[in-house]
């Protein structure tokens, strides 16, 4: 059996890559509704037609530019009465750290595709959490949403309409606050 040595990249791998970076920063600055396919190629330095050659049309560059991991961390060490704790710190942290988050929740106020991609990212990586640590699996939706209603909650407050108190908080004081929360909404028995 042989096996070929990978080549250089693509010049089309490239060109997506390059695509893929300036919508994430076009989308960031000017929010799903004003940004352009031709500002975005523009930025990236190509013809239009490329990007929607690869990407069909603004809606399915903006779901491939915010493909998003949320990263969240293993819980399966941390003690049941630091959950709360942990999972606001690390929201926290991709807020502060990622400003694809924050220009897909500004799109997603406004932008059915984008609130559809907002839902799904946090279906899909918030849900198996609550499954794995909630006293009752089966209740793990519900419980994922109310988590995802305060940490979405915060951060438009926060980030995105920047909100005097919540903007003036400092983080010890957003964990403080919010980790009781999300602690009940995971771990607390259903009331």
């Amino acid at each position: 059996m042989t096996t070929e040595a990978p080549g250089p990249p693509r010049r089309s791998d490239a060109t997506r890559a390059a695509i893929l970076e300036a919508a994430r920063e076009r989308f960031a600055e000017d929010g799903y509704e004003r940004a352009t396919i031709r500002a975005i190629a523009r930025d990236a330095g190509i013809d239009p037609s490329m990007v929607m050659r690869y990407y069909g049309n603004k809606e399915g560059l903006f779901a491939a530019a915010s493909e998003f991991d949320l990263r969240l961390p293993g819980l399966g060490a941390v003690p049941d009465r630091h959950i709360g704790a942990v999972l606001v710190t690390h929201f926290l942290d991709r807020w502060e750290q990622d400003d694809v988050l924050t220009a897909l929740l500004r799109a997603g106020v406004t932008n059915t595709a984008a609130s559809e991609r907002i839902r799904e990212i946090f279906k899909g990586q918030i849900g198996p959490v609550a499954a794995a640590v909630c006293p009752d699996p089966a209740d793990a939706p519900r419980r994922a949403a109310l988590v995802a209603s305060q940490i979405l909650g915060m951060a438009l407050a926060r980030y995105v309409l920047r909100f005097p108190p919540a903007v003036d908080m400092s983080r010890e004081e957003v964990i403080a606050w919010l980790t009781p929360t999300i602690q009940r909404y995971l771990t607390a028995e259903r009331p």
